[in-house]
């Protein structure tokens, strides 16, 4: 499991910085592992195809991948952060994976037109100020019918719980306008759709937070940067702690987001 931290100019520097990201929800790893193994079903990679996971981090997507294409096929990842392409770079060396990494991005990719039987795109989407920019490059550097996965949050289904229903309502809508693309999650089919894919399949996981985390950091700094926007004062921000907290001991609590992995392919 990967474990940097995103940064909103790793995808997009026209973006806003992310408030959050699901890696705030603490118990959302497993939840990030069941869609991945989801994703990677779906895509059934098979020995001699290519692949390539685009945001690709430090690298261990485009490992798995590496092993499920064997020597005869070739994995690759592309990813714009320097730090985080040496990391996965240096990873592949020590373990003696046949993965390869290139410097680009979700609006660049740097291949010719259909280049690769498979495709994995996680987590990016809601970085991107023209996500319909990536999805046609994803169409473009597809094989006729190469299939991608494309996962991301939505966080238009956060959940908040307990607490007084309006202060719930103005911190969601606060981590909603501090997301570049919030509504990620439920636009991909349309993307990819009209970047001439062919919705196959959509997945979806929601991501809940252990009760014994309590507030978090997630709650934690979208109320508090709702009080900064004046939508909330800093009393309801203090008895929305205090309610998560009380409902955190006694088990009546919910935090949680939905994230939504859709499967196309390009037609032949």
């Amino acid at each position: 499991m990967d474990t940097y931290t995103l940064r909103p100019d790793r995808f997009d520097r026209a973006g806003q910085d992310q408030l959050v990201d699901v890696r705030d929800l603490q118990a959302a790893l497993p939840g990030i592992r069941r869609l991945r193994d989801w994703a990677h079903d779906a895509l059934a990679l098979r020995p001699g195809e290519r692949a390539l996971d685009i945001g690709s981090g430090t690298g261990t997507e485009v490992m798995a991948f590496a092993d499920a294409v064997g020597p005869q096929g070739s994995a690759v990842g592309v990813e714009p952060d320097p730090n985080l392409l040496a990391s996965a770079e240096r990873r592949a060396a020590q373990t003696g994976s046949t993965a390869k990494f290139h410097s680009g991005d979700a609006y660049g990719l740097p291949f010719g037109a259909n280049s690769f039987d498979a495709a994995l795109c996680e987590r990016v989407f809601q970085h991107l100020t023209a996500p319909a920019r990536a999805a046609n490059e994803i169409a473009r550097v597809l094989r006729p019918g190469g299939r991608v996965v494309v996962v991301d949050s939505d966080w238009g289904t956060a959940i908040v719980h307990p607490g007084e229903r309006q202060v719930v309502r103005e911190v969601i809508d606060t981590l909603i306008s501090a997301t570049t693309n919030p509504f990620s999650g439920r636009r991909l089919p349309g993307q990819l759709t009209k970047a001439g894919l062919v919705i196959d399949d959509i997945g979806s996981h929601a991501l809940v937070q252990d009760r014994t985390v309590g507030v978090g950091s997630l709650v934690t700094r979208i109320s508090a940067m709702a009080v900064a926007r004046g939508v909330i004062t800093e009393e309801q921000r203090a008895r929305l702690v205090d309610d998560i907290e009380a409902g955190a001991a006694s088990g009546d609590i919910h935090l949680s987001v939905t994230m939504f992995a859709v499967l196309a392919h390009k037609p032949d």
